[in-house]
């Protein structure tokens, strides 16, 4: 079975040239062209291909909003990036977007056939470094969604909070932190408000799933 793809730029010198390219391979079939973002849409969910070739950047909606919707739609179709620069500022946002990897326009035509056999195995094609700057985007915005999970609350909440979190009774906490019990149920009853939480159950879910203890005041 020939791998099927889809051709999405909105220059036809560009699919023509791939098209032509990829006809003279047998393990590759271009079923459909696109040269927006929303017919390489509706092409994808009418053909179902295996692999996107999407532009990176075509007038109007977005490759990479195209990419977002068509693998949401298709999770098992692949997108490769279209891309005329390696350091293009959207390729983060692609990448984190789901696609499998990119292609430079300017490839060789032997480079690309083994990218896109590489993409039809499953296997991701990413340099190294752009990789690295992905994860190191999606950890800085991890840690940014943390912060800002407690910004609201004062270091005597986080500290409660985090006692809370140890299944600890407000009695216990009182006793540990040197208040009365009263004073405790008042920081309790904030910090769910502050938080938009009902139960301690869900604050205790809330503060293991934003690593609390990274967030604590030190002394």
């Amino acid at each position: 079975m020939p791998l099927r793809i889809l051709l999405v730029d909105d220059h036809e010198v560009v699919r023509l040239g791939i098209k032509s390219l990829l006809s003279r391979h047998d393990q590759f079939q271009v079923v459909a062209e696109a040269g927006t973002a929303n017919e390489a849409i509706q092409q994808a969910e009418r053909y179902q291909p295996d692999v996107v070739v999407m532009d990176i950047r075509l007038p109007g909606k977005s490759g990479i909003e195209a990419t977002k919707e068509i693998i949401a739609k298709l999770p098992n179709t692949k997108v490769v990036m279209l891309t005329s620069f390696a350091e293009d500022e959207l390729l983060f946002d692609a990448i984190t977007a789901g696609a499998s990897g990119y292609v430079l326009k300017q490839i060789g035509s032997n480079e690309l056939i083994r990218a896109l056999e590489t993409i039809g195995k499953g296997e991701s094609l990413l340099d190294p470094a752009i990789t690295k700057k992905v994860f190191d985007r999606v950890r800085e915005a991890s840690r940014k969604a943390e912060d800002e999970a407690f910004a609201n609350l004062t270091d005597r909440e986080l500290n409660v909070l985090a006692l809370i979190a140890q299944g600890k009774t407000n009695k216990e906490i009182a006793k540990q932190i040197f208040l009365s019990e009263k004073t405790v149920r008042n920081y309790v009853s904030s910090l769910l408000s502050k938080l938009h939480l009902s139960t301690r159950a869900e604050a205790a879910a809330y503060a293991v799933k934003h690593n609390i203890e990274d967030h604590l005041p030190t002394d």
